[in-house]
């Protein structure tokens, strides 16, 4: 089993030097010292806690991604400057609704990262996703009325399609209707 893993190690290549930058950025610079650290720390992990394969639903789309990207960067700033302005403007609380929303893609990896995504947004946060319904569910502020849990549930539909198209393939893409 231990031999399977080493040899498992090739597929993660990318990722293990990905964990190493990281690892030298953290203790703040590049030298022989951090960059054996962060390799040994790197391949103990992913020895001792295998990705499951995840290749067979992506692809990048590189022009695509960079409209994702560049739009995730907008709603990150955008929503912080709102959830800024909701704690030091005067007046009550903003109004907050949990919403449910069923995701268009019915795979595991896409559900995870579009919560991961929704949650790095200042002002929501996913409080259950539940693998068999496809369904995340999210608490989020300034969502008092319909018009406004609709336009939450639309910015999360419209973050998943944003990301379906910047990284899955085509079979995941026709799965949700995309295609």
């Amino acid at each position: 089993m231990m031999a399977t893993r080493l040899l498992d190690l090739r597929r993660s290549a990318l990722w293990i030097v990905v964990s190493v930058a990281l690892w030298c950025l953290l203790w703040g610079g590049v030298d022989l010292k951090n960059v054996l650290g962060g390799l040994m720390a790197a391949v103990i992990v992913f020895i001792l806690f295998p990705m499951p394969p995840t290749g067979h639903e992506l692809t990048l789309r590189p022009v695509r991604f960079l409209k994702f990207a560049l739009r995730f960067l907008y709603d990150l700033c955008e929503s912080a400057v709102q959830v800024g302005w909701f704690a030091i403007r005067p007046g009550p609380q903003p109004p907050s609704s949990v919403i449910a929303v069923k995701m268009a893609s019915r795979s595991d990896f896409f559900l995870t990262v579009t919560g991961v995504l929704c949650t790095l947004i200042p002002g929501s946060v996913v409080v259950e996703a539940q693998r068999a319904t496809g369904m995340l569910f999210l608490h989020t502020i300034g969502a008092g009325t319909e018009e406004e849990v609709e336009k939450a549930r639309r910015i999360v539909l419209e973050q998943e399609k944003r990301l379906l198209w910047a990284i899955g393939r085509r079979e995941v893409l026709e799965e949700a209707g995309l295609r």
